[in-house]
């Protein structure tokens, strides 16, 4: 019945005491019995497939009872909206007085509707765009299988077709980026296939041009170094910090051989990433006939720590013009260069200002209370001081919590069509509409002190507000009661703003 079911028909019920799933059923087969005239009598519907099975969903607490009841309907919508209205005639529940409600009528055929519609929309944007390629992809595609195709090996390594006749070739750490280099016209390198570089590498590398290319983290460095102790490499190029050389697109590989560093530009110790790495999307641009640069780029290379004597020619102290420049002894990865820098440069740069008392770094330092500027100071501070006790006066002042009456006039005064839920403080903990009151006061997670509703308080509420603890409420208006819970003093809007306190 429930895969032919058009409508599912939701009503609660509550009843003023104890009773059972089996209780609700029989009233409510007993009392539509005969309500309807024969052709809508709910046991012979239920015989004929029309009517589903009834779902019941009862609780009790504080000796009444509550709950849903769930009929589902394969007649149309009239029929089933005269069948829905019949189940509010249920006054009774075994012994109990009770009331139902008949909340929704659902369609299932239109929640059915809107998944198909949700799913259509994702088929539409996932399925139809990845099997659209331009022309330009598809010659892209067609070479780049012609190039990866064109990977051979030397000596058992991945290499590239051009690396037994090329005067210059570049060492990556595996397949995958001899493979990537292919891709983009790169056929002269060869790969080491680990940290552990093979004889057959480093004996190529003993007249050839090398470029050692490798990934950008400790492994890429541990290679280079090997490589650097078994061979001989002239230039060294990373790729950016975290990255490996297969990931890498197009501009960024030849960004990257483009702006190599001879390896004699790289310090012994430390990290040579630092001063090999740069920036392959800074210049994404190049031909890629030719990774290999003119001339190797040195003057972007800083070492991290050099070691030497400064010479000085003279001393610039007494403003004589002495000799500023002194040659630096600088111990580099591959062997030892001997520079000349301008010490006085140097010296200016290390001098630092000195701070003084009280000054914060990069704030100005808070001068000494000397004559009106310490005055004018001390006046300020007083100044700062009460307007910061006048703001957080405004801030307590804008905190303090709401009265009763003002949540009235904000909900019901105000004509919302709202209902407001508040704790022990009249702090708001909830606000629903009107109409979803029932459902939200039953399914509150903390039980709220006082409920305000711009409506009807009927029985279900107050029941409902009784077993949850409820104290206080105000209504726009009240219903008419068969039991008037007292646990919870139940005022109209009007009553209350009346009261003088």
């Amino acid at each position: 019945m429930d895969d032919t079911a058009k409508y599912l028909i939701h009503a609660a019920i509550t009843a003023d005491g104890v009773v059972e799933r089996s209780d609700v059923v029989g009233a409510i087969f007993g009392q539509t019995e005969g309500l309807l005239g024969d052709d809508l009598d709910l046991r012979d519907l239920q015989q004929s497939s029309k009517v589903g099975r009834i779902d019941v969903q009862i609780e009790s607490e504080n000796g009444q009872s509550f709950g849903n009841v769930t009929i589902a309907s394969s007649l149309d919508k009239v029929k089933t909206a005269i069948l829905a209205a019949s189940l509010e005639t249920i006054t009774r529940v075994g012994p109990c007085q009770s009331d139902v409600r008949v909340t929704d009528i659902e369609d299932v055929r239109e929640a059915k509707r809107r998944e198909v519609v949700d799913r259509a929309k994702e088929l539409l944007a996932s399925s139809f765009d990845e099997s659209v390629m331009t022309s330009t992809e598809i010659l892209e595609e067609v070479k780049e299988s012609v190039r990866v195709e064109d990977i051979t090996e030397y000596e058992g390594l991945p290499a590239g077709p051009r690396v037994l006749d090329s005067d210059a070739i570049i060492v990556v750490e595996g397949r995958a980026d001899v493979l990537t280099l292919l891709r983009f016209g790169i056929k002269n390198a060869i790969a080491v296939e680990g940290t552990n570089v093979p004889d057959a590498v480093a004996g190529l590398t003993q007249d050839r041009t090398v470029t050692a290319f490798l990934d950008g983290d400790r492994g890429g460095e541990l290679i280079l170094r090997e490589l650097v102790q078994v061979g001989d490499v002239d230039y060294v190029a990373f790729a950016p910090d975290g990255r490996s050389v297969e990931d890498l697109q197009r501009p960024e590989v030849m960004s990257a051989l483009r702006n190599k560093v001879a390896t004699e530009m790289l310090p012994a110790e430390g990290s040579v990433r630092d001063v090999a790495t740069t920036d392959a999307a800074s210049d994404p641009g190049g031909d890629a006939s030719d990774p290999r640069p003119e001339s190797p780029t040195t003057e972007a290379a800083t070492p991290p720590s050099e070691t030497g004597t400064h010479d000085g020619g003279g001393d610039d102290s007494d403003g004589d013009g002495g000799d500023s420049h002194a040659e630096v002894t600088v111990e580099r990865l591959g062997g030892t260069v001997t520079e000349t820098v301008d010490a006085s440069a140097e010296a200016e740069t290390e001098t630092v200002p000195e701070r003084r008392d009280g000054e914060a770094d990069g704030s100005p330092a808070v001068p000494s209370d000397t004559g009106g500027n310490g005055a004018a100071n001390g006046v300020a501070s007083v100044v700062a001081e009460v307007e910061s006790d006048d703001d957080t006066a405004d801030t307590e002042e804008t905190t303090q919590p709401k009265s009763l009456r003002e949540h009235v006039r904000e909900v019901i005064v105000a004509e919302t069509g709202d209902v407001r839920f508040l704790d022990a403080d009249l702090v708001t903990l909830d606000e629903r509409a009107a109409d979803e009151a029932f459902d939200a006061l039953r399914d509150a997670e903390t039980p709220p002190y006082a409920v305000v509703l711009d409506g009807a308080f009927d029985q279900r509420l107050a029941d409902i507000s009784a077993q949850r603890g409820v104290d206080h409420a105000v209504a726009e208006r009240t219903g008419e009661f068969v039991k008037k819970p007292v646990s919870v003093r139940l005022r109209t809007a009007d009553q209350l703003l009346d009261t003088r306190e």
